[in-house]
């Protein structure tokens, strides 16, 4: 009898690599989403809106082999996966990196300039300090959720994964288009404050797809960091992206904060991940860079923008960076006035 991967969120950037990796690793898959979407061959879609918990008993049937939940926010989303726990064999869940706290409390949520910012070591391990759960924020939200799905009285092998700021071709807010757009606008000039050298650790989906198949092999209850081998400083993303779009702009680093230069990476503080608990545990390798993922990601985003304005074709890049994340006049006058 095949084995029974339910994808939770089947259709976001996480889901969309990690489909095809538990194809490839001999999982029938069943893929939920909250709407229509064409599925890859082998895949059964389901439609399921998990906050109803009988749509999400309905979705999972009479039981599946290992659930991937790349959704999952709340302890009420842990909880539902402990009541159905009869049904699930092992599962997988995305957290964040943002869960970490430094040694006077500081998170990533509450952090508003340099000097609420946490200080957090490098690299952060999983047994690093966390923030409070609670109701109150993204990150208490995702520590109280955590709590849950590791309590002792969790009858599900649990592998929490950790991931940090998620890049792949099927983002809905691919952070990129910062130094895509701009590529592909022939901008001359390239700004970059805290000297370019702001690193935020990210995760290519792929990445995260092979910790989901690795740990759906060896079911376990375990937390694990989630990111790329490499952190990359803003300064070497933009130079990855430019020479893949043969864009050569000229750089100016601003030393500190400034809201121009101010890309979605920008961080006064370095957060950098570990991750060796995975390498160890799950015998982890990696498998795609940034800049494996780039060609298609340009593809991505170049066909979604089209003859579209960028902030219809990405709303969710507009919310989180402002309308101003593409103001090159005010580019053009800082340069001008820096020569």
């Amino acid at each position: 009898m095949d084995k029974i991967a339910f994808v939770l969120g089947g259709s976001g950037q996480v889901g969309e690599a990690v489909i095809p990796a538990l194809l490839r690793d001999g999982w029938h898959v069943r893929a939920g989403s909250r709407s229509q979407h064409s599925w890859p061959d082998g895949v059964e879609g389901v439609l399921v809106d998990r906050q109803i918990d009988e749509s999400f008993s309905a979705a999972l049937g009479a039981g599946v082999d290992l659930l991937v939940d790349c959704v999952a926010y709340t302890h009420d989303n842990a909880h539902q996966l402990g009541r159905a726990a009869d049904r699930i064999g092992s599962a997988v869940v995305l957290s964040s990196v943002s869960v970490y706290c430094d040694s006077r409390g500081r998170t990533l949520d509450e952090a508003t300039g340099a000097d609420d910012f946490p200080v957090l070591p490098i690299p952060i391990a999983e047994g690093q300090s966390r923030t409070a759960p609670g109701d109150t924020t993204y990150s208490t939200r995702k520590v109280a959720m955590e709590d849950v799905l590791l309590a002792d009285d969790m009858r599900i092998p649990v592998t929490v994964l950790r991931p940090g700021a998620i890049y792949g071709p099927a983002s809905v807010h691919p952070r990129e288009l910062w130094f895509i757009k701009r590529a592909l606008d022939r901008r001359p000039v390239q700004i970059l404050n805290w000297g370019g050298q702001s690193r935020f650790h990210r995760s290519n989906s792929r990445t995260i797809a092979e910790l989901v198949r690795l740990a759906a092999r060896s079911p376990g209850r375990r937390v694990l960091n989630a990111v790329d081998d490499d952190a990359l400083t803003t300064s070497e993303i933009a130079h990855i992206t430019n020479a893949f779009l043969d864009h050569h702009p000229t750089e100016f680093l601003i030393p500190g904060a400034s809201a121009l230069g101010d890309t979605p990476w920008s961080v006064p503080e370095p957060i950098v991940a570990d991750m060796s608990e995975a390498v160890a545990q799950l015998g982890y390798r990696q498998v795609a860079t940034y800049a494996d993922s780039l060609p298609a990601m340009v593809k991505r985003i170049v066909d979604t923008i089209g003859a579209r304005d960028w902030s219809t074709a990405y709303p969710a890049f507009l919310r989180a960076n402002g309308p101003d994340a593409f103001d090159y006049a005010a580019e053009d006058a800082w340069v001008r006035a820096a020569l």
